[in-house]
């Protein structure tokens, strides 16, 4: 079993939502995790990540504050969002299903996330790392982040769907 943490600076945690006709992007900048790796019984691995929700980054800083706000993420009641993994299965040699606990805003769900293993490398400086990718869909209100805006027209300013992209650089723990 190999152990990898998390190297935050060359990892990214994005997401995309609907609003009105487009799609607003977005990520967070401050997170943390491991990675417990067994590619010959890939069933006992294990994933943790906690991200900081107060890192949420549009590029607009109105909207920033407003998803940190009571009305999305509430950080000061609800300072992290967490996934921690219940089981790894295996589909092929670079595929995997993560099944696991993803916490957002105080509520708790199971989740079923695909993983592809990028490989290993070594950096210039000898230490190990692990490269791995992630992209899901969730619905937001399942986590009750439920505000909206009904529209003149019909319809909502922001769709329920979130799409979540993972791109996770690990280096082996000491």
């Amino acid at each position: 079993m190999a152990k990898f943490n998390i190297d935050k600076t060359h990892s990214e945690a994005f997401f995309q939502v609907r609003h009105l006709v487009t799609r607003v992007r977005g990520r967070f900048t401050d997170f943390a995790g491991s990675v417990e790796l067994d590619l010959d019984n890939p069933q006992n691995s294990s994933i943790s990540l906690t991200i900081q929700a107060t890192s949420i980054d549009t590029g607009e800083p109105d909207r920033d504050t407003h998803l940190r706000s009571g009305d999305f993420f509430d950080v000061e009641n609800h300072p992290t969002l967490t996934f921690q993994s219940t089981g790894v299965s295996k589909k092929s040699d670079e595929e995997f299903d993560v099944a696991g606990d993803l916490t957002i805003h105080g509520v708790t769900k199971q989740v079923t996330l695909p993983v592809s293993f990028l490989g290993f490398a070594k950096d210039p400086w000898g230490n190990n790392r692990a490269g791995f990718e992630s992209e899901s869909k969730i619905n937001r209100k399942e986590f009750d982040l439920s505000w909206n805006a009904p529209l003149e027209t019909g319809g909502f300013l922001v769709g329920d769907e979130i799409k979540v992209s993972l791109s996770i650089q690990a280096v082996a723990a000491e």
